[in-house]
């Protein structure tokens, strides 16, 4: 017989340990999941859509946050790492030393990969749901070109599927994303 003992850490050792790590980890429920590094393709679709987000909320109350910023999800006890996020928090619009962590996006996105795609379309989802000020989540599909919207309405969550051509529509923040603009400088997979 084998035995395997998970150290169970607390929110605030979580803190501190990621603060010194060399590697980036999610924290679920007390475990620590290591971040893996994305391909080239990955890369490029975040920055499109941070870019697009980034210019066409210049002028709003919002800020776009890329996949360095972490994201505490007190209903789940969990922290993520999303690969783009806005939130229109106050307290968020002049950033000082002590702002390390974004509670209440509007939006979030995550570009798929064939390792966390599950992790992404089932825990994260479950997850995201119960953050109170999100309005939307969007998964990306860089090889499939496809992208996926999931959106809070009245009752319950909605589910959209975009291909390229189409035009994504970001109710919450009164936006529409090309769809081409997602994958702009990818070719085929």
């Amino acid at each position: 017989m084998h035995t395997q003992r998970t150290e169970i850490l607390s929110p605030e050792d979580y803190l501190l340990r990621e603060a010194t790590a060399d590697r980036r980890h999610e924290y679920v429920d007390g475990t620590l999941y290591a971040m893996t590094g994305g391909t080239l393709r990955h890369n490029v679709v975040a920055l499109n859509v941070a870019s697009a987000l980034k210019s066409a909320l210049r002028d709003s109350p919002c800020r776009v946050f890329m996949s360095d910023a972490k994201l505490h999800v007190a209903r789940a006890n969990s922290y993520y790492y999303p690969d783009v996020m806005v939130s229109c928090e106050e307290r968020l619009r002049e950033l000082g030393p002590e702002d390390a962590v974004v509670s209440a996006p509007v939006l979030v996105v995550e570009v798929l990969s064939p390792a966390t795609s599950v992790i992404d379309r089932r825990e994260k989802l479950v997850a995201y749901r119960r953050i109170e000020a999100l309005g939307e989540y969007l998964l990306i599909d860089p090889d499939g070109m496809r992208a996926e919207l999931h959106r809070r309405v009245a009752g319950g969550w909605e589910y959209l599927r975009y291909d390229p051509g189409d035009a994504v529509e970001l109710a919450t923040l009164g936006l529409t994303l090309p769809a081409d603009t997602l994958f702009e400088g990818l070719g085929p997979a």
